[in-house]
């Protein structure tokens, strides 16, 4: 059975983690996937548009917590989300999010949704848009290094966009490529598990990495990557975390969201504040060239910005006119007088 969206401007539709998955499913991973990269790329491509802001964090011992909040002057979003590589020793998420979308001529929520999904969605979707402007022509093969909750959605969106259909898999943790593995079969992949990060890389025209340590961190060394490579670098997230060796860096053209935030949270913190990078946003509106031969080494200095996160809520509304993969949420107080708001909490006594 099928709703429509709520008409009164005081009920939220909210996407909970149910309806969420749900709605992937209905749609197919792989659309998903696709359609989402489309609303990235047009984003990207008006990024000049948006209010940009590094993200708002607080940062402890143990992870850190971030609100990531941007507007394209009609409407305001913003992702709550946290980062804590020790969640999974307690059986809990590494990554948790939920997000909003507002109106910005009334300033009223036009949708609550689920984040942690969606984040792993939107981060596949960036990736492989990144990598539709920087990885070789023809690549097929990629090697993923890291296996944990990213992985999976990484190599659906490398497969949707780009025909990636070679996997070479490695995590020191053998139960995690397992986990991948078994979640990836059927799913048209030619897959080999790799007892080392070396062999992983060996024959790839792309590489991932996807960790989620909170450390200063080498997952690929300088003579592990050779010319004409892409690396889309993923787990490298905040200030201390980073997963490649600085010499790569020297040697490849630099791919970033936003630098105010890339170079305090990416790669790129092992850099001088003024090392050259280019803004992605650019090259997807044609005013910079992103890969220009065969020989040329590309890196992805991923992060995550608060326009992916836009864009993900806004394609997720997109979804919702004429299913019932959402609930109606009376979040928003509405007296009879917009001034007697004392009145109202009053006469709920005598509808009591």
């Amino acid at each position: 059975m099928s709703v429509k969206p709520p008409k009164d401007i005081n009920i939220v539709p909210f996407v909970n983690v149910d309806n969420m998955m749900k709605l992937v499913l209905d749609v197919g991973i792989e659309t998903f996937l696709t359609e989402l990269a489309v609303y990235i790329e047009e984003d990207f491509k008006r990024w000049e548009l948006f209010d940009k802001a590094a993200r708002v964090a607080s940062h402890s011992a143990e992870g850190v917590i971030e609100l990531m909040p941007t507007s394209d002057g009609e409407v305001y979003g913003f992702k709550y989300v946290n980062g804590h590589p020790k969640n999974t020793r307690d059986g809990l998420q590494t990554v948790t999010g939920f997000g909003v979308l507002s109106s910005v001529d009334n300033g009223y929520p036009v949708l609550f949704s689920e984040m942690t999904i969606l984040t792993a969605l939107r981060t596949a979707a960036t990736s492989a848009v990144a990598a539709k402007y920087l990885a070789p022509k023809g690549a097929d093969c990629m090697a993923i290094i890291g296996n944990g909750a990213q992985s999976e959605f990484q190599a659906m969106a490398f497969k949707a966009i780009l025909g990636i259909e070679k996997l070479r898999l490695f995590d020191i943790d053998a139960d995690a490529t397992d986990k991948c593995i078994r979640n990836l079969q059927g799913k048209g992949f030619d897959i080999t598990c790799c007892d080392t990060a070396e062999a992983a890389v060996e024959g790839a025209q792309i590489i991932t990495t996807v960790t989620a340590d909170k450390q200063y961190a080498t997952i690929l060394t300088d003579n592990m990557v050779g010319s004409g490579i892409h690396i889309n670098a993923v787990g490298g997230d905040c200030p201390g975390k980073t997963e490649l060796h600085k010499d790569i860096l020297l040697r490849s053209d630099i791919f970033v969201e936003y630098p105010p935030q890339t170079r305090i949270e990416g790669e790129i913190q092992q850099l001088a504040d003024d090392y050259p990078v280019i803004e992605l946003w650019r090259v997807i509106a044609g005013e910079q060239t992103g890969r220009n031969g065969e020989r040329q080494t590309t890196l992805f200095d991923s992060v995550g910005f608060a326009t992916e996160d836009f864009s993900a809520l806004r394609y997720v509304r997109s979804k919702l006119a004429g299913t019932n993969f959402y609930d109606s949420l009376d979040m928003l107080a509405d007296p009879d007088d917009p001034r007697d708001l004392f009145g109202m909490v009053l006469r709920a006594a005598d509808a009591a």
